[in-house]
């Protein structure tokens, strides 16, 4: 995997910086104070954890045959005071919604964020090195099947 990243003055705001994936994407990071024209670096990194869990999750349900309609993954993270600061602490919410008329399994909807936690999940993996990651599932529209 290969990726650049590209700063230049002659921006009108010299804290864009251009990231520059092997696919041929890019990512405006914003390093400004309100990064009103991307996110910062570290935002991309936790959008980025909450993305690659969610791929995880939403294959396993599948693969079970579960009635899954939806899936928001939200995070909640903390950084060091000092330099560098990277996260010591990420919350991860997963809200899971069945189907209209179907129930989700609350032990498959356990189980797939587990196996993407321990297992699948190669972001959450390198995150675990310097922070702790905790999570909760919610069920929206009803309660799931014990």
């Amino acid at each position: 995997m290969i990726a650049r990243s590209e700063w230049t003055s002659t921006q009108p705001n010299p804290d864009i910086y251009l990231g520059h994936s092997q696919s041929g994407r890019t990512i405006r990071f914003d390093a400004s104070a309100g990064h009103a024209e991307g996110p910062s670096p570290m935002e991309a990194v936790l959008m980025a954890l909450c993305g690659c869990t969610s791929v995880d999750v939403v294959s396993i349900l599948k693969k079970k045959r579960q009635p899954l309609a939806s899936l928001t993954v939200s995070a909640v993270a903390e950084q060091r005071e000092e330099h560098p600061r990277y996260f010591n602490k990420i919350k991860l919410t997963y809200t899971v919604t069945a189907d209209s008329g179907g129930q989700l399994s609350r032990k498959a909807v356990e189980d797939a964020v587990a196996l993407s936690k321990d297992k699948y999940c190669s972001v959450s993996a390198m995150l675990e090195k310097a922070a702790e990651i905790d999570f909760a599932i919610e069920f929206a529209g009803g309660e799931p099947l014990p």
